[in-house]
């Protein structure tokens, strides 16, 4: 599709400037701006990463001359902000700064991954039969939440009203009873997107039952209204399979790869990040987890995660 618009380009090009002018057809120059130069390749890189899957000719051609219209508007702003001197500024200093590190960051994870061989089939395959629940028995669930920080006592307490058959109303109001701040809601899930290790525990519920379950943000009731089964073929899983082991053969490498670098540095943890009694951590210590949320990921992690 690249290769197509950049061929449709030369065509725009030479019915523009006719034979006389054949070296100026073949330029990689879509346009200028002053005196700088915005080029083919820049919009074919930000094309490359727009889904241009099943357009025309025509509307990859329109895709980029709107691209182009973009980078000129860009170009027109970079222009003033260094005329302002604001490349020079210490926060646009720090965040052109950040924004090398990611990009070095991505491209190291993008070249430890892209030598990892591809699941086969019979890998792809195997991980289908291993989960039927994902899809074989795939179901989408109706149900009632509540969510609320763990405390003593309580996932005991919620555990056996859930068992009596207690409604959400009647467990609602023992909450407030009791005084614990809870949010509750309602959904509709399919399998794959409930946490895979709590899957089997919600797909051992019968329409109407309660159950309870305890994550790391703490406690969640959840009453199944109603589900439906809704299987996935093993033609349609596939794809979606291999992608998935995929990324998460590419997780496994580049953690494995940053245990490896983090023992063979020294790491000194200074200041509010040093142990209680002063001294830092061992060098060669194993990682932290990462952390779930997505603004403390580090740039390695967000690298992985554009593989996905």
């Amino acid at each position: 599709m690249l290769l197509a618009l950049a061929m449709l380009l030369g065509l725009t090009a030479l019915s523009a400037c006719g034979s006389k002018d054949s070296k100026a057809a073949a330029t990689q120059v879509a346009a200028k701006v002053g005196s700088e130069e915005i080029s083919i390749h820049q919009i074919n890189q930000i094309l490359s990463r727009t889904n241009t899957a099943g357009a025309t000719p025509e509307a990859v051609k329109a895709m980029s001359r709107d691209v182009l219209e973009k980078l000129i508007d860009q170009q027109l702003a970079v222009e003033q902000a260094t005329d302002a001197k604001l490349h020079r500024s210490p926060e646009v200093v720090a965040q052109i700064e950040a924004a090398k590190r990611d990009i070095l960051a991505r491209a190291y994870v993008q070249q430890l991954t892209s030598a990892l061989p591809k699941p086969t089939p019979d890998e792809t395959k195997k991980y289908y039969a291993e989960q039927p629940l994902l899809f074989s028995q795939r179901r989408i669930f109706n149900v009632q939440e509540m969510v609320m920080p763990a405390a003593a006592g309580v996932e005991d307490q919620l555990r056996a009203q859930a068992s009596a058959g207690k409604s959400m109303e009647d467990i609602a109001a023992w909450l407030k009873g009791q005084s614990i701040e809870f949010k509750s809601g309602s959904a509709t899930r399919a399998a794959e997107q409930i946490p895979l290790n709590m899957l089997a525990q919600v797909s051992a519920l019968k329409d109407g039952q309660t159950t309870v379950l305890t994550t790391a943000q703490g406690i969640t009731v959840l009453h199944l209204v109603a589900s439906q089964s809704q299987p996935l073929a093993q033609a349609d899983a596939l794809p979606r399979i291999e992608q998935f082991l995929t990324n998460q053969r590419a997780n496994e490498a580049v953690t494995a790869k940053l245990k490896d670098l983090r023992a063979a540095t020294t790491i000194a943890y200074l200041g509010e990040f040093a142990k209680p009694d002063g001294t830092a951590p061992s060098a060669n210590a194993a990682p932290a987890a990462p952390a779930s949320s997505a603004d403390a990921k580090t740039a390695i992690e967000k690298g992985v995660a554009g593989l996905k």
